[in-house]
């Protein structure tokens, strides 16, 4: 049954609206209605996914004056850097009463996207300011919302914490090896998505600490150019983690093998107050994340491993590379500031 549409002021109480798009000609915000158990299924919030749901549009300005009025919190953020179990740790925050995982909302790419066509600073800082704080509506009373962006908003890192200064968030990454290992094992769909994210990080000003010319780019290998676009999301993650007390680290294989600690530490960074043994028994850490399909950490061991063996070679040459890049741009391969201390 199609929800009615209400007035604004009723849809900037009820968070199944979702704040989905960011028109930047129109200067102005479209809602789609998604409750709880849409989104659940939703593998990410996407224009295919969540098809032709219920639809509202308003102001940005109007929205703004509107979700101010409302004591919301600042949303809790997993940023990551790709292919390291982050939308499985959004899933876990689906509790009811207590919280629930933003899956990958389409308005922060919208606002990327505004900034890698150099739109007006203004009216980025603008769109990420009420994107934020209209992802902060909950859908249940009482709960906070924990948003999982693309890792496309990893380079706008400075913008947010010096808009939310209290934000609490983590950095979420896959050690390089693993990192290596799911690109190559993705074959051409990893190798074209690692190419597409390396232009976008070029065009968002993150590829020139590492004094590579277009040209010596284009001349690299796939796994070169994945070493080079996780670099650059590990310095950021590396200067954002020391800049911003409210950050810690942690990588994918310590959440895989130790996810009860995980959690538990979660628990106490995000402010929320839930059972982390519950959580961790529950379905995101037993089904895999896109596929609903049975998962467990030796399906993904066994996955890793087989990548890993198939392109040894290739990996085990972009490793050595990389370490010597790394040396060179003074970015470290371990990050600081780690959820487990």
């Amino acid at each position: 049954m199609a929800a009615n549409v209400p007035g604004l002021p009723e849809l900037i109480d009820d968070g199944r609206w979702l704040a989905h798009r960011y028109d930047e000609t129109a200067d102005a915000v479209q809602f789609r209605f998604v409750p709880r158990e849409a989104q659940r299924e939703m593998t990410f919030l996407t224009d295919h996914e969540i098809g032709d749901a219920p639809l509202a549009v308003h102001g940005r300005a109007e929205c703004l004056a509107e979700a101010r009025k409302r004591e919301l919190p600042t949303p809790r953020l997993i940023f990551h850097s790709a292919y390291c179990c982050s939308t499985l740790l959004a899933r876990a925050f689906d509790i009811p009463g207590v919280s629930f995982g933003l899956k990958e909302p389409q308005i922060l790419n919208d606002v990327v996207g505004l900034q890698l066509r150099r739109g007006d600073p203004r009216q980025v800082a603008a769109a990420l300011d009420v994107a934020l704080l209209l992802l902060a509506r909950p859908l249940g009373p009482g709960e906070t919302n924990v948003v999982k962006p693309s890792n496309l908003i990893n380079p706008l890192l400075p913008l947010i914490t010096a808009m939310r200064p209290d934000l609490r968030g983590l950095l979420l990454h896959a050690q390089l090896e693993t990192f290596l290992g799911s690109v190559a094992r993705k074959e051409v769909e990893g190798r074209n998505w690692v190419r597409d994210l390396m232009w976008k990080m070029i065009h968002l000003g993150q590829a020139e600490r590492f004094g590579f010319s277009d040209e010596e780019l284009y001349r690299q290998t796939d796994l070169q150019v994945a070493s080079v676009g996780w670099l650059a999301q590990q310095a950021l993650f590396a200067e954002a983690a020391q800049a911003h007390t409210g950050f810690q680290t942690l990588d994918s294989e310590t959440l895989v093998e130790r996810p009860a600690e995980c959690l538990a530490a979660l628990k106490e960074l995000f402010d929320l107050d839930f059972d982390a043994e519950e959580v961790v028994s529950g379905p995101a850490f037993h089904t895999h994340s896109k596929y609903r399909s049975g998962y467990s950490p030796g399906t993904r061991q066994e996955e890793r491993e087989r990548g890993l063996a198939m392109h040894a070679r290739e990996i085990d040459m972009v490793l050595k590379w990389t370490e010597q890049l790394a040396r060179h741009a003074q970015v470290p391969l371990t990050l600081p500031t780690n959820l487990l201390r």
